[in-house]
Formats: structure tokens, sequence, C-alpha cells
């Protein structure tokens, strides 16, 4: 029901910055929520950041940071473009990954009903 592709990696110095957009078509109404996450070899994949569209399932506001990136990455929605896009500042090479767009449409409780991925984009941060 819902197609997702990620766009904007690549190669950047640290301390450099990235955007990186996801562009969402289909079904994209019924999308409660979507995020940014990254996956390293050998580890399970992990939240960057999520925004929220609608419901109640997350407290405390819209977004959702991962404690390594607060104060550096900001997500945010494009309505117009249908995209979601994440800016990334002050780029580690720790930051290296694969970064996967997620989204999901989850019942009132805050549970995932459906969720899809895009093909994900790589960002390498290195001298």
């Amino acid at each position: 029901q819902v197609q997702l592709v990620e766009s904007g990696g690549g190669l950047v110095q640290p301390g450099g910055s990235l955007r990186l957009s996801c562009a969402a078509s289909g079904s994209i109404l019924r999308i409660n929520s979507m995020g940014w996450y990254r996956q390293a070899p050998g580890k399970q994949r992990e939240l960057v950041a999520a925004i929220k569209l609608v419901g109640t399932f997350m407290s405390g506001g819209n977004t959702n940071y991962a404690d390594a990136v607060k104060g550096r990455f900001t997500i945010y929605r494009d309505n117009a473009k249908n995209t979601m896009d994440l800016q990334m500042n002050s780029l580690k090479a720790e930051d290296t990954d694969v970064y996967y767009c997620n989204a999901a449409i989850r019942n009132l409780g805050g549970e995932v009903r459906d969720d899809y991925w895009g093909q994900g984009t790589q960002v390498t941060v290195s001298s």
C-alpha cells in the first residue's frame, strides 16, 4: 500500500552535513508515523529519528530522536512534496551506515499494524 524511496546519501567529511529524503507514495493518508533507521554490520536496525503524523501513541511531542543524534539531526515532513527529510549536521565517522526510511500504520494503542521500508541509502563519513 505504501512505497518508499530514499535519496541524498553520499560521502561527506567529518563535521559536514547531509540531507536525506524519503519519497512516499500509495496510501500515504493511512501512515501514522515515519522514521529513519540505520543498520551497522552485525547489529540490529536501530531508530535514528521518528515523526508522528497522527495518533497518540507517541508522547512528548511529534518527534523522537536517538540519544546519539540529538542536537545534530532534525526530522521533518514536507507535505507539498510528500517527502520525509532528515537533516544531518556535525556528522561523525560513527554515523557511517545504511539509512532506511520507514512508514508505519498503527493501532490506537500504538501497536504496529503494518510497516514499510525503503531500499536504503549509504551514508559515509570519512576524510
